[in-house]
């Protein structure tokens, strides 16, 4: 590859994470030769081209010239968009996709068009609720990568703590993100919706969340535990399930079995408490 392509990236898929990973590869010294979404008039494609200092092209054009292709579409649509992007792609090329669901097997049908073509995977384990707050979040994150031994440098020289991950274990690596970020999410939802009942401000429990947080990560999870479950409170954790409206019974009862299994005790009162996610507290078995 001729010198003036070594630091040039084509960006496909003009979302928060390409347009995140794109803007730090900028800030480095890379140069983005072209931004495709679909359709190059798109607004999310006309946006992210203005914000790399780029301009606009169709996916099937857009990797000319670039020693670097980032893919960055929705997981469903990488084999396709791999293909419509072959014609372009330059040889020795570094093809790169950031799903964190998908591996190395994306790229088979690619492979089989283009010989010289390297590829590989790095999804950064951090959220991007925009591309600035993104671009802070990059430094000390860590990232899952595969392939090309050039993917781990590339998260390297943005900040990035990388590690190997086998196709094989991407589905329970992105579950256990999903569970990380998505799932915590549906959790303070639920927070702040008991919160709502009671007239306590949501704010309120922050400086909890955060702390039970710090402690998770900083003695383990089990460790960290506290509460009814941990003491072997069951008249509390009843009292709560009483209190509480039927539709937030379900995540209340679940999570309280996940506490339960931290503690490493069997205890056959909460687990009759626990049992069936849809009985009132005290029926049946519940005495």
């Amino acid at each position: 590859m001729e010198e003036q392509q070594q630091r040039t990236v084509a960006l496909i898929g003009p979302g928060r994470a390409g347009t995140t990973i794109a803007l730090g590869l900028l800030e480095q010294g890379w140069t983005v030769v072209g931004v495709g979404g679909r359709a190059p008039d798109a607004p999310s494609t006309t946006s992210a081209a203005a914000c790399l200092s780029s301009t606009t092209a169709l996916v099937s054009e857009v990797a000319r010239g670039a020693a670097l292709v980032l893919v960055a579409t929705p997981d469903r649509a990488l084999e396709r968009v791999l293909l419509a992007a072959e014609p372009a792609i330059e040889p020795g090329a570094l093809v790169v996709h950031l799903a964190g669901s998908r591996g190395l097997d994306v790229f088979s049908d690619l492979l089989e068009r283009r010989t010289g073509v390297r590829v590989g995977a790095l999804h950064p384990l951090q959220s991007f609720p925009s591309t600035t707050v993104g671009l802070e979040r990059l430094a000390g994150a860590w990232a899952a990568v595969a392939g090309d031994p050039a993917v781990a440098d590339l998260a390297r020289s943005l900040g990035l703590r990388p590690f190997e991950l086998a196709d094989s274990d991407r589905g329970r690596y992105h579950a256990a993100a999903v569970v990380a970020s998505n799932h915590l999410i549906a959790l303070l939802g639920q927070v702040e919706r008991l919160a709502a009942t009671c007239s306590v401000p949501f704010e309120a429990f922050g400086p909890l969340v955060l702390a039970s947080v710090q402690n998770a990560f900083a003695l383990g999870p089990a460790a960290a535990l506290t509460g009814p479950v941990a003491r072997g409170d069951l008249t509390t954790v009843e009292q709560h399930l009483r209190d509480l409206d039927p539709a937030e019974r379900d995540a209340y009862r679940a999570l309280a079995r996940e506490a339960a299994r931290l503690t490493g005790r069997r205890d056959t009162g909460l687990d009759r408490l626990l049992d069936d996610l849809r009985s009132p507290p005290g029926a049946g078995g519940e005495q």
